[in-house]
This record gives structure tokens, sequence and C-alpha cells, in this order.
């Protein structure tokens, strides 16, 4: 997992409502009824444009990818930019939902690629991940040992998902967008907040997942 440096403040605030009516339609869409919007989609609403750019290219919908092995694919590519804000709001909304023991869960963050708790499927996830990361390349045999287990309509889901998040880490990052109070945070700082008691409430999330399942939208 790579250590980011902590931003004591928010180089740029989330917008504050009342938003412009542009604005407020898109966050609107972005989250289930109800729901306050996340302070990432509140920052990237300083840029109306781009924030309808990141709604309308978001992978969160029913594609080709069994969601198991997006949120997979999503945890390891978030903890590898050190992206602890998304990689907690993931966690704390859909990796369990999606069958992703806590064990696993915090393996994304702590494991090598070629950890034998891995199964076949998820260490050819991890792996690509880490090379598309590292090198910006995949070398031919972890190719073949994706192409054992994926269609090529999910290859190209599964390249160009690491992609995306690399870009919401940047922006999580770049930012300095403070986490969000429910989210799960990464494995050690979640072990420092148990010692000193304040592990992360999980109030909000299960607003969220209820609001969501009531709606039939996605909670993100």
């Amino acid at each position: 997992m790579k250590t980011v440096a902590p931003i004591e403040k928010a180089r740029l605030a989330p917008l504050e409502p009342p938003y412009p009516s542009e604005v407020a339609e898109t966050l609107m869409a972005m989250m289930p009824p109800g729901v306050p919007p996340l302070r990432l989609f509140r920052t990237l609403a300083h840029n109306p444009r781009v924030l309808g750019k990141i709604r309308a290219s978001n992978l969160l919908d029913r594609g080709s990818l069994e969601r198991r092995d997006r949120e997979l694919a999503i945890l390891r590519t978030c903890a590898r930019c050190g992206s602890e804000y998304e990689w907690g709001v993931h966690v704390s909304i859909f990796a369990r939902r999606f069958g992703i023991p806590d064990e696993k869960i915090a393996g994304t963050a702590d494991w090598s690629a070629d950890d034998p708790r891995w199964d076949e499927r998820e260490r050819a996830i991890v792996g690509m991940v880490d090379q598309l990361h590292d090198r910006a390349h995949v070398d031919d045999a972890s190719w073949r040992s994706l192409q054992q287990q994926f269609r090529s309509d999910q290859l190209v889901e599964l390249v160009v998902l690491v992609g995306f998040y690399h870009t919401i880490s940047f922006v999580t990052n770049g930012f300095g967008i403070a986490l969000e109070a429910d989210a799960e945070r990464f494995p050690s700082a979640r072990a420092a907040a148990a010692v000193l008691g304040h592990p992360p409430s999980r109030s909000r999330t299960r607003r969220v997942m209820s609001c969501a399942s009531r709606s039939g939208v996605p909670a993100r």
C-alpha cells in the first residue's frame, strides 16, 4: 500500500448547499434519494462539466464483470494509489455487500499480488492492477492468466476500471479531500482508531444501503 502524506486541510473545499440548479440536479442523480452527496462529488462540482463527465463515465452499473471482481480491482487500485478516501467508501458501501470477506478486504491494502491467500482469479486481478500501477503495462504471463479467467469484454472493463480509479485517486489525494465520517479506514489506521476508542461509525453506510435497496438506485 502506498503511503500518502495527509493534508491538514482540503485544498479545495467541497461546495455547500444551496447548489446551482445544474449542480444540484447532477448531485441528486449521483446519490440514492435522501442521502447527501459525498465530499468527492461536491469537490468536483466546482467544475460542473467535469462532474458530469465523471458521472457519465463511472463503471458502477451492471456491466460485464461480476461485482465482486469489480470491487476487488477498485480496492486494490485505490490502495496502491494511497487513496484511503475512495478505498474506504467502497469498503463501506460495496465490498462486503458483494461477498469480499474482511480478511481479503484488508489484503487489498496489505498483501502482495502473489500471496497464497488469493485464489487464482483474485491473483490475476490483483497482479494486473499492480502491473498497470507500477509499469503501465501487463506482461504476457499475467495476460494469459487473465484470459483464463475472463472474457474479452470483461478484460476491457477491467483495464478501463483500473484507469478510472487512478483518476479518482488523483482527485481525492490531489485535493486532500477529507475522509467521509463513516467510511472504513486502511487496516493500520483502523487498528490505531480502535486502540484509541474511536472506531468509524457505520450509520451513514447503513443509510446509503437502505436507500439504495428501497429505490433500486445504485449507491454510487
